[in-house]
């Protein structure tokens, strides 16, 4: 397989899946502001799982211009990827609807992790057959290594959604989010 079906699978997957996510909010109970500031919740789940899925797309697309050639691992870590961030449209109806709850933060926190923990997979499996691209070495290392604090941020919240608040789940994807585009922003400078 060609690189670029695989990109084009994955970007429309993804397409596919944020589209979806708007699917999930729920309609306010009457035509009223206070009615709309009511879905608070619902908001916010939409916003995070969005952008987070955004952001997703694009640490892939970045990789994609520097990859020379995929292999079979490469393209069932990318599936199994996609596979884990389709759950999110769900996992984001659930944690809008039952947002206290720690079964569903929890839920919603290993989808987040687990769908990151491709990503770090995708990223060490580019390497193989693309040993002879040092530029997409060292940015497939770079981003692994970006990704540890984030993980390890989304792990803490996880852990205390369910023993302690439910919504720290959340808060710490956006936590992890900002420490990522904060780490990005200063490499890059």
């Amino acid at each position: 397989m060609k690189k670029e079906r695989l990109i084009a699978f994955t970007d429309a997957v993804l397409a596919i899946i944020m589209t979806i996510l708007v699917l999930e909010l729920d309609r306010p109970a009457a035509p009223t502001i206070q009615a709309f500031l009511a879905l608070g919740q619902n908001y916010f789940a939409y916003f995070l799982s969005f952008f987070w899925l955004g952001s997703l797309w694009i640490a892939l697309n970045g990789i994609w211009e520097l990859v020379a050639r995929i292999n079979n691992k490469v393209v069932w870590w990318n599936l199994v990827l996609l596979f884990l961030a389709s759950f999110m449209p769900y996992a984001t109806g659930l944690v809008s609807t039952y947002f206290m709850s720690r079964t569903v933060q929890a839920f919603y926190g290993l989808i987040v992790i687990l769908t990151t923990l491709c990503n770090w997979m995708l990223h060490k499996v580019l390497d193989q057959p693309n040993a002879d691209q040092p530029e997409l070495l060292k940015e497939t290392a770079a981003y692994r290594k970006l990704l540890l604090p984030d993980i390890a941020i989304k792990c803490v919240g996880l852990v205390l959604a369910i023993l302690v608040y439910p919504p720290a789940m959340m808060i710490a994807v956006l936590l992890a989010a900002v420490v990522i585009i904060s780490a990005r922003i200063r490499m890059n400078s």
